[in-house]
């Protein structure tokens, strides 16, 4: 969901883990070279969805370790849920209506929640793209209203877990310069 954490998590998980990170957003947005709300308004959702479901698939292309977070709207589209779910460990950081109004309550970025009432907007997406996560995660976490790092801290587990990564590998976050 919009605000739930994605690229926040994302860059420091990555960062734990010596992985690249990709926010498939900002990779939109060096392809279009614009913003996604200008190309949103000016071609419309459907021609987004082609350009997400393009560079979701390239990113998903390559074949070195990486920390992906996808725009909230990446699962609407099936060949994207396949996708996720076939080539990668999918961790969605579930948060509830009221916690994303809470994150997002002055946010004028995101084109979806530039409505009157961006809270009903976002239980009218959380009932949509619920199911849809639920059906493309590996891994669900509950967010509520953990520190970041707890957050990331859970995640890494989750993955350590299911044998996806070797948590000794991982940089320490109490030492940035392991090694040295």
């Amino acid at each position: 969901m919009p605000g739930g954490g994605k690229s926040s998590a994302g860059r420091q998980i990555a960062a734990r883990l010596h992985w690249p990170f990709f926010d498939s957003d900002a990779v939109i947005e060096h392809k279009l070279g614009c913003r996604i709300r200008d190309f949103f308004e000016r071609e419309g959702e459907e021609a987004f969805r082609d350009v997400e479901q393009q560079v979701l698939a390239d990113l998903l292309a390559t074949s070195r370790a990486a920390v992906i977070a996808t725009g909230g709207g990446a699962v609407l589209r099936p060949a994207n849920r396949m996708a996720l779910k076939a080539g990668a460990s999918v961790v969605y950081l579930r948060s509830s209506p009221d916690t994303l109004h809470r994150r997002l309550r002055h946010d004028t970025q995101r084109p979806l929640l530039q409505v009157s009432d961006p809270r009903a907007r976002l239980r009218e997406l959380f009932a949509q793209r619920d199911p849809l996560y639920l059906e493309t995660a590996h891994h669900v976490i509950e967010t509520g209203r953990p520190p970041m790092s707890t957050l990331v801290a859970m995640v890494l587990m989750q993955l350590e877990m299911a044998g996806v990564i070797d948590i000794d590998a991982a940089a320490s976050p109490v030492d940035p310069n392991p090694g040295s």
